[in-house]
């Protein structure tokens, strides 16, 4: 990596060009994960479900629980990140390699499968696009370097996350906690803080939504946020430090309370609209891993 890192300062627009066009594809693979972790999560709750609390004719048939859960396994075609390969959800026409290829597919294609002509979602082209730029931007911002290395990783996951809670409410484990331990090793090098204060960081972004959590619920009876939000919280304080919660927490909730007020104005749906939180918390986690430092002593020199 050191002579990719020293080639790419010699030459940082190739550097730049290069992150763009593998964000490109990064971010196709990213549309599969986005779709397909969520569903892999519900079958497997349902196959544990099952092994657990299936009827006694199927254990009986099987001769036991496991068994059951076994034969179902092996029953089921397999789903994951990889198979099966990616259709058309209208005609079934599995998708070849040309017609995969990140935007300039979707843009030949006009938006359309090549065999049944079924309109595509221009969601997938604008996620390609959105992770190319917020990755080259990332790598703009940290130059030609391994710290641009590991924040554009970062990056893909926080993407990842907005877009699987936008659809399910959910923040799995699969990336949060991977996030949250990649943050506290890399601080024993002091990629973006030190490990001092990625400990603190973590431990306190947990504790601080985990604390309202339990308040709110005490409150009001009701649970205000789930515990993918304390994950997600303590993941981005091992990257930004103790330092960096304040301002993640101020600008989740601002830019949250406003869109939420926004959404519910529109939709007519009152305080009983269940808006998620965890976007905001990504999109404020990676502003503060990028302009911590330009943040706070903007705000010092205001109030001060």
């Amino acid at each position: 990596m050191d002579a990719i890192i020293t080639l790419s300062q010699l030459h940082p627009e190739f550097f730049y060009v290069f992150v763009f066009l593998v964000s490109l594809m990064v971010g196709s693979f990213l549309n599969v994960v986005i779709y397909r972790l969520p569903i892999m999560m519900e079958r497997s709750w349902q196959a544990e479900y099952d092994s657990y609390f299936a009827d006694s004719d199927d254990v009986a048939e099987t001769g036991s629980v496991a068994n059951a859960g076994a034969a179902a396994s092996v029953n089921a075609a397999p789903f994951n990140l990889v198979k099966p390969d990616s259709t058309c959800p209208k005609c079934g026409h599995t998708i070849r390699a040309w017609e995969n290829i990140p935007v300039i597919s979707y843009l030949f294609l006009k938006g359309k499968c090549a065999n049944c002509k079924t309109g595509i979602s221009p969601r997938y082209p604008l996620v390609e696009l959105f992770t190319a730029i917020a990755c080259t931007f990332t790598a703009y911002h940290f130059g030609p370097t391994s710290q641009a290395v590991w924040a554009i990783l970062i990056t893909y996951v926080l993407i990842t996350l907005i877009f699987i809670d936008v659809d399910k409410m959910l923040l799995p484990d699969q990336l949060t906690l991977p996030l949250l331990w990649l943050g506290l090793l890399l601080s024993t090098s002091d990629v973006f803080v030190g490990t001092t204060d990625a400990i603190i960081g973590a431990a306190a972004g947990y504790l601080s939504l985990w604390s309202v959590y339990w308040l709110f619920k005490l409150v009001t009876g009701k649970e205000g946020m789930g515990y993918g939000d304390f994950k997600l919280l303590a993941a981005l304080g091992a990257y930004t430090g103790w330092q960096g919660l304040p301002v993640i927490i101020l600008l989740s909730s601002f830019v949250g309370a406003i869109i939420g007020i926004a959404i519910m104005m529109i939709q007519n749906k009152g305080k009983s609209l269940a808006i998620p939180f965890g976007p905001y918390l990504a999109v404020a986690g990676w502003l503060t891993l990028l302009y911590k430092d330009v943040i706070i002593t903007t705000y010092l020199d205001m109030v001060l």
